[in-house]
């Protein structure tokens, strides 16, 4: 009967620990100091498309997608700092104008932007955060199909700044999927033909996606 008993009390040790340690393999690892989270996915950058122009009618940018990177390192588990860097093309045009619709071509967009996260459950497999911090948009590469006369265009590099919410799952201890939304409040100055027609440019676009991210 003791004998029973013992094997009885064994086997029910070795399966409390077989089941705990299938647990803590299951258990998310959570957001830790120092981590370094590199991602790569796919965005959609959707312009506001404010503002005025010279001629009356209002500046407009298209909607674009592409690839992006990111990089964010943790300074606590709380709290992170992120980097993202993408490139995107759009037409530009001028609506409403008392010349028409104005076709103004395209133009290639970089905007870095860096913004300070606050993780509230860092340990959590599902992970919410929300950020804010600085961008700085670069506009190069003009070039498409304009309406004549328009022979030149420039838009002004500008700051701006971030807002930011996003949602971490942890798939496995260094592996997750990540959704992205970030809205980055660019206003800019344009300038056709030299300065004949002049725009003051309210794009304020939403910046959402989704990527994978690996974590070292």
């Amino acid at each position: 009967m003791r004998k029973s008993f013992a094997v009885l009390a064994g086997t029910l040790a070795l399966s409390v620990a077989a089941a705990t340690g299938a647990v803590a393999q299951t258990a998310p690892r959570g957001k830790q100091a120092g981590d370094v989270v590199i991602g790569l996915g796919a965005i959609g950058v959707l312009p506001s498309n404010g503002g005025s122009t010279s001629i009356g009618g209002k500046p407009e940018a298209s909607n674009a997608a592409t690839a992006q990177l990111d990089v964010t390192y943790f300074l606590s588990p709380m709290l992170s700092l992120n980097l993202i860097a993408a490139t995107t093309q759009h037409d530009v045009s001028a609506k409403g104008t008392a010349l028409g619709d104005v076709k103004l071509g395209h133009v290639w967009v970089l905007p870095p932007t860096l913004t300070a996260q606050i993780h509230p459950f860092p340990t959590a497999r599902l992970s919410p955060y929300v950020g804010a911090g600085l961008n700085w948009t670069f506009f190069y590469g003009y070039g498409g199909d304009k309406t004549a006369p328009v022979s030149r265009v420039r838009i002004d590099n500008s700051p701006a700044f971030a807002m930011n919410v996003g949602l971490d799952y942890e798939l496995a201890p260094n592996w997750l999927l990540n959704v992205d939304a970030k809205k980055i409040m660019l206003r800019t100055d344009v300038s056709v033909n030299s300065g004949t027609v002049t725009a003051r440019a309210n794009l304020e676009p939403w910046v959402v996606g989704a990527s994978v991210r690996y974590r070292f």
